[in-house]
């Protein structure tokens, strides 16, 4: 079974405020919490689509409308970033009352040991979201990125303090044979960090390395940026989007966005007069990001990064 902890859902649900009949997009399926839930508010005459990467979510969800009997909840196999295509394919004059995103990692491609998320286990280096994905772009990417280019990306997507000596040790390990294995680029990291840096218990050293890898492989910031945009044409006015986000790139995206979206203008300020005739799209409802009960931070660990964010369609 596909398991995953749904982080903030009392929350999430909150926001929603989910009603029957009502149409709802879950970009990312998941363990299908989200989906579920929403599935249950708005009952067989509503509409959850949800999407997911992973075959192993959609397919997981499918036993799951088999066995409980919700004809409600429609999967799609395909990235978030094609949200819009996906509704302008199906559900062509359709309009929805809200959408959510939680753009963590699912519990079962954390606890997958075939998977490249983990860093245990001798998986290969695969850390895109499609299990079926075969292009190897992870490996490739460390094998075949030049210094500047990893220091880019360990920099940029990890915040990594050590990427210059992460980035060298990585060249240095690859002249002697490619780089395959999740255990091979841990044993790698750690030549390049101080004893310090690897024996903090609060987080693996590892972690930011791996963070950087897979949003490279997967190109997450960008298709954020691009899923956020299409959500506002698929929304009807009222309805609400919800964007859970577990590190500060993906964070400060969401909020930029919905800050640049709720206003009307967004010329420079020593311009006498409006010239860019944008208009206010959004309502900001949540002024600061919400985070997860001290509740929930003891039953999923989890939720400890978790932020929430909610604007309105105006």
């Amino acid at each position: 079974m596909y398991t995953h902890i749904p982080v903030m859902l009392t929350e999430v649900l909150a926001a929603l405020a989910p009603r029957q009949a009502q149409k709802y997009i879950d970009c990312t399926l998941g363990g299908g919490g989200y989906s579920l839930a929403l599935a249950a508010a708005v009952g067989v005459e509503g509409l959850v689509l949800a999407t997911d990467l992973d075959p192993a979510a959609i397919a997981n969800m499918e036993q799951i409308k088999l066995e409980r009997g919700l004809p409600q909840i429609k999967t799609v196999h395909s990235n978030f970033k094609n949200i819009k295509a996906v509704v302008s394919e199906l559900y062509p004059d359709l309009l929805f009352d809200g959408i959510v995103m939680d753009l963590g990692l699912s519990s079962a491609q954390l606890s997958d040991l075939e998977r490249g998320f983990s860093f245990n286990g001798q998986a290969g280096l695969n850390m895109a979201f499609d299990a079926s994905d075969e292009s190897g772009q992870t490996e490739a990417i460390v094998n075949d990125y030049t210094e500047p280019e990893l220091i880019r990306v360990l920099r940029d997507y990890g915040e990594e303090n050590y990427a210059g000596r992460i980035a060298k040790a990585i060249i240095e390990r690859r002249r002697e044979s490619r780089i395959t294995t999740v255990a091979e680029l841990v044993e790698t990291i750690a030549t390049a960090v101080p004893a310090i840096y690897k024996n903090d218990r609060r987080l693996h050293f590892a972690t930011r390395t791996f963070q950087a890898l897979r949003i490279e492989t997967n190109g997450e910031l960008e298709n954020l940026r691009v899923v956020l945009a299409d959500a506002l044409e698929i929304l009807k006015p009222g309805g609400r989007l919800v964007a859970v986000s577990f590190h500060s790139l993906e964070d400060r995206i969401v909020k930029q966005f919905m800050v640049l979206e709720s206003k009307d203008c967004l010329c420079p300020p020593k311009l006498p007069t409006c010239v860019c005739g944008h208009r206010a799209r959004l309502k900001i409802i949540t002024k600061r990001p919400q985070t997860a009960s001290d509740e929930e931070l003891n039953n999923n660990p989890r939720s400890r990064s978790a932020k929430l964010r909610v604007a309105q369609k105006l």
